[in-house]
């Protein structure tokens, strides 16, 4: 009898998002029955609650440049249907008793929050630095997250105090990729990266090209040069607009007070074509809004 009551505490389940209580044995019954308590113990670490989606927060540092709101419209769309195949990662809060921090699986409680449906997860008792690795291993799997994606996520780690082993570890990358990884994001502007996005089609090499030919430009300019539709188009923008112009006879460079290039003037069958590009293409936007207060005052001049 001694036994069986036994065995029915050790499988009886803590409520959802508390910690399961510990319970000291009995001298005799330590031992090999010490040792499968403690086995059940792991297996109910191990085991999914549901906690609502209301009481959980954010935590760690962030991942993604976009907020992808097609990509959670979709997630939400499947989670209806199918309901939560993958559970997410949570930790107990440090400040405040009966909420929890995501570890992983941000857009994933998102979309059940937005469906108002409690979330499946395994909960864990993570410190700070615990917590970021675990987010960086779940990061380096994922074939979602692009390559600036994951370079950010290296930088906020380097500037969060992890040296460069632990990084590498956690995102399972060689030194060699996290140093270019980290020249990247110190070559280019913060503002650029977070004006551009994922860009999922770029990889290491087309932004290492752009963080070297962006060296020296002014930031507001590259940063006005990120148009398009989606990340992988502004980055197609900036980058083309740090392109030499094409030379052809009888074109004219234009340049400003600074001497810098602005952009290229030719007479093509009988009519004047400008291209401005690079620095130019803050000026193009306000040479259009004042072409009448320019051309006004030619005229006068003129008369």
């Amino acid at each position: 009898m001694a036994r069986k009551n036994l065995l029915k505490d050790l499988m009886a389940q803590a409520p959802a998002g508390q910690d399961t209580p510990t319970t000291t044995l009995p001298r005799s019954h330590r031992g090999a029955v010490g040792a499968v308590s403690q086995s059940l113990a792991d297996l109910k670490s191990r085991a999914l609650v549901e906690v609502p989606a209301e009481v959980i927060d954010m935590a760690g540092l962030s991942d993604r440049l976009d907020a992808d709101p097609e990509g959670i419209e979709a997630l939400k769309a499947s989670i209806a249907e199918y309901g939560q195949q993958v559970p997410v990662l949570l930790r107990h809060s440090a400040t405040q008793e009966g909420r929890f921090d995501i570890v992983f699986g941000r857009r994933r409680v998102q979309a059940l929050k937005e469906l108002r449906l409690p979330v499946k997860a395994m909960v864990r008792n993570l410190n700070d630095h615990d917590l970021v690795i675990a987010q960086g291993q779940e990061n380096s799997a994922r074939k979602d997250l692009s390559f600036i994606e994951k370079a950010n996520f290296a930088a906020q780690m380097q500037q969060g105090g992890y040296d460069r082993k632990v990084i590498c570890d956690a995102l399972s990358i060689d030194k060699t990729v996290i140093s270019r990884m980290l020249s990247i994001i110190d070559a280019l502007p913060a503002g650029l990266i977070r004006a551009i996005g994922a860009a999922p089609g770029a990889g290491r090499d087309r932004w290492l090209a752009l963080a070297d030919k962006a060296q020296g430009q002014q930031p507001e300019v590259l940063i006005a040069s990120a148009q398009g539709p989606d990340s992988d188009a502004r980055f197609l923008a900036v980058l083309e607009s740090l392109a030499p112009p094409k030379a052809v006879p009888g074109t004219r460079t234009l340049t400003g007070r600074d001497g810098g290039q602005l952009g290229l003037a030719r007479k093509i069958k009988g009519k004047t074509v400008i291209e401005l590009s690079g620095q130019g293409r803050a000026f193009a936007d306000w040479l259009i809004d004042h072409i009448e207060d320019l051309h006004r005052d030619w005229s006068n001049k003129n008369q």
